[in-house]
């Protein structure tokens, strides 16, 4: 009698557990999905509610490439059951809740992934950019001059003037400049232009070279209405080598890319840091 009763009141103690079980969420159909998630969310204390509907609106926005599930926006129950079955299914709303928090983490985990590798390829090309800046530097304009000369045939001809030395460790072979003739008060310059030099032998290093230069005088550079006293500024705008490759010409950051710059050494430069000191250099056996 006594095995008995005992055997009835397990029973029935395993049957209330099983009445008391949490409802779980069922996505097998749109009606059992809608009703579920209701189940569900009125099972819970009042306080969890909110972060329930937080919950669910992540899973189903996880299930949308693109979708920023960081700031997830509201949704319905239809459309949370239709977008996110996989990832809701027969979780209980604290198990909704967890598994939400574990797709945040994650999602967060390769952000900060992306923009660490953003990061350092930005800085990588500011570095090269500062590194070839330094080399063209170099290579100096030690004197520029512009001014209008009459030909042997009577015709006004423009002539530009350069002193150049090579002070890198790399023959030069062709230059790249930009010249600009200027007055002051003058809106536009009168000249703006790019214009290349090949030099017959090339430059080597610790060379200084004197040219004089006959640009087209049917082009801007010929237009008659310069005065004498008008500015002339000359960049080195590119070089290149004794097998006319280019040298140094890594470009710098856009005005974009150094913002980014910014924000991402803002927000993740302490982590960078950390993460190369704990890199560190290869230390030998």
């Amino acid at each position: 009698m006594w095995s008995l009763l005992r055997l009835s009141t397990l029973s029935f103690a395993m049957i209330m557990l099983a009445g008391c079980s949490e409802p779980r969420i069922d996505t097998s159909s749109m009606p059992a999905a809608v009703v579920s998630v209701e189940k569900v969310r009125d099972s819970l204390p009042p306080y969890k509610r909110d972060e329930f509907d937080q919950a669910l609106t992540i899973m189903a926005m996880s299930s949308f490439n693109g979708i920023d599930i960081l700031n997830p926006r509201p949704m319905n129950a239809a459309e949370i059951a239709e977008s996110a079955n996989a990832y809701m299914h027969g979780l209980t709303g604290d198990e909704a809740i967890e598994k939400a928090n574990e797709l945040l983490r994650n999602r967060r985990a390769r952000e900060r992934s992306q923009a660490l590798g953003i990061l350092s390829r930005l800085e990588e090309k500011q570095a090269n950019a500062e590194h070839d800046r330094k080399q063209r530097a170099q290579v100096t304009l030690d004197s520029a001059d512009f001014y209008m000369s009459t030909s042997p045939y009577g015709a006004l001809e423009p002539i530009i003037e350069l002193d150049v030395t090579n002070g890198s460790d790399q023959r030069i072979s062709e230059l790249s400049l930009r010249g600009i003739v200027s007055s002051p008060g003058l809106d536009a310059p009168w000249v703006d232009e790019t214009f290349y030099y090949v030099i017959p032998g090339g430059l080597a290093p610790g060379e200084s070279a004197q040219w004089r230069l006959a640009p087209n005088r049917f082009g801007p550079w010929g237009n008659r209405e310069i005065p004498d006293d008008a500015q002339f500024d000359v960049t080195i705008e590119g070089l290149h080598d004794a097998e006319g490759k280019p040298l140094w010409d890594a470009t710098p950051l856009s005005e974009r890319q150094r913002e980014r710059l910014d924000e991402l050494r803002e927000e993740y430069g302490d982590m960078a840091a950390s993460s190369s000191k704990l890199e560190g250099p290869s230390q030998g056996p």
